[in-house]
């Protein structure tokens, strides 16, 4: 089994990089193979409607990295989206990210490009926000027919420079038992398909 994580954060190796690090630790745990896409430095442009991706799974524009990964999104058995708190919301190159996910998906929608993956989303907040950062990233996920795994809290952490999450052990927890309850629902649903 493999999970994908995108990293919606502008810092790489950041908060976020280590939230999502600290659930892949708990995925290795069970031998579940995991790999991280940073979208750091780069940009992800906005969906342009033009409705070409229809039939062909995929975006059109090649301008940017969104081929790609949505590539691995549609392999992986699990995706983890992680995106700091920006204006109490995400990045915005991971709302660009889903937006466009989200077209191909619904003009694909007789191949159930996402259906019953595991979805898990995790976000750095200096402050405030965090919710509505973890709402928008897990709309994303039920709208694509997906199982949302769930924590102890609401999978969150407090930190604003490189690093600061690490201190906040209750934040650090809820991401290992986020891992172990991804892990948990990767394994029964992989038993399920068998």
């Amino acid at each position: 089994m493999k999970v994908l994580a995108i990293n919606g954060s502008a810092r790489k190796d950041g908060n976020t990089a280590i939230l999502i690090n600290t659930v892949f630790e708990e995925l290795h745990k069970e031998g579940i193979e995991t790999e991280m896409a940073q979208l750091s430095g780069k940009i992800i442009e906005p969906c342009k409607a033009c409705w070409a991706c229809g039939g062909r799974k995929n975006c059109v524009h090649k301008k940017d990295q969104f081929q790609e990964i949505f590539e691995k999104m549609k392999q992986a058995d699990g995706i983890i989206l992680g995106s700091p708190v920006y204006t109490a919301n995400i990045s915005a190159n991971m709302q660009a990210f889903l937006e466009r996910a989200s077209v191909v998906a619904d003009m694909n929608n007789d191949a159930d490009l996402l259906k019953y993956k595991v979805g898990a989303s995790v976000t750095a907040a200096r402050r405030g926000g965090a919710i509505a950062a973890l709402d928008a990233m897990n709309h994303f996920f039920m709208l694509q027919n997906m199982f949302v795994v769930g924590s102890s809290y609401w999978p969150m952490a407090y930190g604003q420079m490189p690093g600061d999450v690490q201190k906040d052990e209750e934040g650090m927890e809820t991401m290992r038992n986020l891992g172990r309850n991804m892990t948990y629902l990767l394994k029964t649903l992989e038993e399920r398909r068998r």
